[in-house]
């Protein structure tokens, strides 16, 4: 049995199966319903939240053979043949797909510019061109589709997805006023967890609480990065998923290790400096993913000095930082992410991390010493001329 990857198995078919994108589909679902469909849209996100998928459903709800029957107003059936075929990606007469990242150039926009004047396959239907990577199409491109966004034929849609809306401004900002533009957000944290609680128990699959935090934090408001992440996990091994088996699946550090240097820092046990950053490079962590996720360790830890709980830790981390919490000043803190940031990208660069990363955390213990005797020194001599 040929096994189908997760992000497609589950990807939406109706505009309310659009999770964390509600505002978009009112939009669409409304504008169909009312029969308010523009000539043209703007898809604009990140990759992996549901672009293409709403795409695709404006076209099914457009070319819908029950569509009047759908249960609600605006939605496509999702069983009926057109509807089947335009979610699966099959060939179709009316809708088509079109990558502009290899179809970028005037000859490929003068030729979807002929092929919008020809008629859909029947009256009742639209025809949908929907153009991925948009910003990808040169200014000439543009240029060319500009006068049939203008004056578009009847029953045509042009649906636009782009990761990169500001490109489209600088190299052709005419046509942001003739389309109609949807912005996606990135998926909370908790959403994505949801939805990956929700298709483990569909698959029937047994999955740590802490691992889907785990995949849901590394997939970074992407939904489908989060599908292709449990997949990618599922084929590492059997049994249950475990925060330790995302881990070695993925590559990713351990919050194991993350908590140690919680415990370096408040100690200031410099002399432990580089043995620990030896266990890094020994285990094939990346350092500038490991600075990465200092930061935000140490703006996890802020939160929670500062009174607030944070999101997305796994309950070793949580210990850790509950733990260390009442060690720590604002101040202290602030300081250590203003470090952190400006190290980040020399190290991401730097062909030698490995000393970066030491001297960055020797500095930090040696300098959060120096301030804290500072500290002292002055509140010593506050005292004594009191």
């Amino acid at each position: 049995m040929v096994h189908t990857a997760l992000a497609r198995k589950y990807r939406p078919n109706r505009f309310s199966d659009l999770v964390g994108q509600m505002h978009v589909a009112a939009g669409l679902a409304g504008a169909v319903a009312r029969n308010r469909v523009a000539h043209a849209y703007l898809l604009t996100g990140p990759r992996g939240v549901g672009k293409t998928s709403a795409a695709r459903i404006l076209a099914m709800a457009l070319n819908c053979e029950q569509r009047d029957a759908a249960v609600s107003a605006g939605e496509p059936c999702g069983t009926c043949d057109s509807c089947t075929r335009i979610w699966s990606g099959a060939a179709n007469l009316d809708v088509v797909e079109i990558d502009a990242a290899s179809n970028r150039g005037v000859d490929d926009a003068r030729e979807l510019r002929e092929r919008a004047t020809y008629a859909a396959s029947g009256p009742e239907r639209y025809k949908v061109y929907i153009v991925d990577e948009a910003h990808m199409l040169t200014r000439e491109a543009w240029n060319a589709l500009l006068k049939i966004l203008e004056e578009p034929p009847p029953r045509v849609v042009f649906v636009f997805a782009t990761t990169e809306p500001q490109k489209i401004a600088n190299t052709a900002a005419p046509v942001l006023s003739r389309v109609q533009r949807y912005d996606f957000r990135r998926f909370a944290l908790q959403t994505i967890v949801e939805r990956l609680r929700y298709v483990v128990a569909q698959e029937g699959i047994e999955a740590d609480d802490d691992a889907l935090l785990v995949m849901a934090r590394t997939a970074n408001g992407g939904m489908r990065d989060a599908l292709s992440l449990l997949d990618q996990a599922l084929a590492f091994g059997e049994g249950p998923v475990t925060a330790q088996r995302v881990r070695e699946a993925l590559g990713l550090i351990s919050d194991d290790l993350f908590a140690e240097l919680l415990d370096l820092v408040a100690e200031r046990r410099t002399a432990e400096v580089f043995p620990f950053v030896a266990r890094l490079v020994d285990g094939g962590a990346d350092l500038g993913e490991f600075v990465g996720g200092a930061g935000e360790v140490l703006r996890a830890l802020l939160i929670r000095v500062l009174g607030g709980e944070p999101e997305g830790l796994t309950e070793s981390l949580r210990g850790a930082i509950e733990r260390h919490a009442p060690g720590y000043a604002e101040g202290d803190l602030l300081r250590m992410l203003r470090l952190l940031a400006q190290a980040e990208g020399t190290i991401s660069r730097s062909p030698h991390a490995r000393l970066h990363v030491e001297t960055l955390l020797l500095q930090d213990r040696l300098s959060l010493e120096n301030v804290r005797r500072v500290q002292k020194e002055i509140r010593g001599d506050l005292l004594e001329n009191w």
